[in-house]
């Protein structure tokens, strides 16, 4: 127990430490003063960007969908690559062909209905039960509630309000939260994991290289206009969390919260944030 608090005070410094976008990034991109949040100020290409430093294993950068714009065919896409993006004599226009044929990258589009990619013979996991705190990935163990994005109670509130409850938003929405991270594996590679909403997807791509540094990959692009790095805490869950947890599990909808006597920032975590 002693080794895993310390491993995981290690992890959680390193991912807020590590939690924004490396100064090298495309044309089109616009960093905020604490490069974390990346805009993509014309056209839809030209947006890509990487993380500031290379990732531990079982490390997740993780962003969350800030801005869309219509218009445009196409959505957020994420990945890792063996590039150091200092490295780079020009950044590729686009993640995808571009830097994926330069080799030692690995990219997906995220999609309206992204499902898990399952290789041939594998059974399809049962999805985890969105009352466990824990997302557990191989031998990680990962807090759930910062991997999940919420949308906010309003006129649609009615639709939305099974999706907040099962934790899940559409994919591509606006506050949906996108992850990445790589799994070692015991032949001295690693499988690349792709996180949505607190749900693993499971391993996108596998054989990539363990002993190579390797940077998340995330491109602003076409309908996605801006999106926003969110540290992620290895510790354990807060007791503010533990509550939310307990109080969305039983009530019929989320405006019922308005009604319970509770502290008012706590009210207003279980609703919005």
């Amino acid at each position: 127990r002693g080794q895993l608090k310390i491993a995981s005070a290690v992890m959680a410094a390193r991912c807020r430490l590590s939690a924004r976008f490396h100064h090298v990034h495309g044309t089109n991109v616009r960093l905020d003063a604490s490069r974390t949040r990346a805009t993509r100020v014309e056209s839809f290409a030209n947006g890509l960007c990487f993380s500031q430093e290379p990732l531990a294993p079982g490390q997740v950068f993780l962003v969350e969908i800030e801005e869309k714009e219509l218009g445009w065919c196409g959505h957020l896409r994420v990945g890792l690559t063996a590039h150091d993006p200092q490295s780079l004599e020009v950044v590729p226009e686009y993640s995808l062909p571009d830097l994926v044929n330069m080799g030692d990258t690995w990219v997906f589009a995220i999609t309206r209905s992204h499902n898990r990619v399952v290789v041939d013979g594998e059974e399809v996991r049962a999805r985890s039960s969105p009352w466990e705190p824990w997302l557990m990935i191989e031998q990680v163990r990962i807090p759930r509630d910062t991997l999940v994005g919420r949308s906010r109670p309003g006129r649609y509130s009615h639709i939305l309000d099974d999706l907040y409850k099962m934790n899940v938003l559409p994919a591509t929405a606006r506050r949906s939260r996108i992850g990445v991270l790589y799994a070692p594996q015991p032949d001295g590679t690693a499988d690349m994991h792709i996180i949505i909403n607190g749900e693993d997807m499971g391993p996108s791509a596998r054989g990539l290289p363990a002993t190579c540094p390797l940077y998340a990959v995330v491109d602003v692009f076409a309908s996605t206009k801006s999106v926003r790095v969110i540290p992620v805490e290895y510790g354990f869950p807060s007791l503010q969390t533990l509550c939310r947890l307990v109080i969305q599990k039983h009530i019929v909808h989320r405006l019922a919260i308005e009604g319970l006597d509770l502290p008012p920032l706590l009210k207003n975590f279980c609703q919005h944030e």
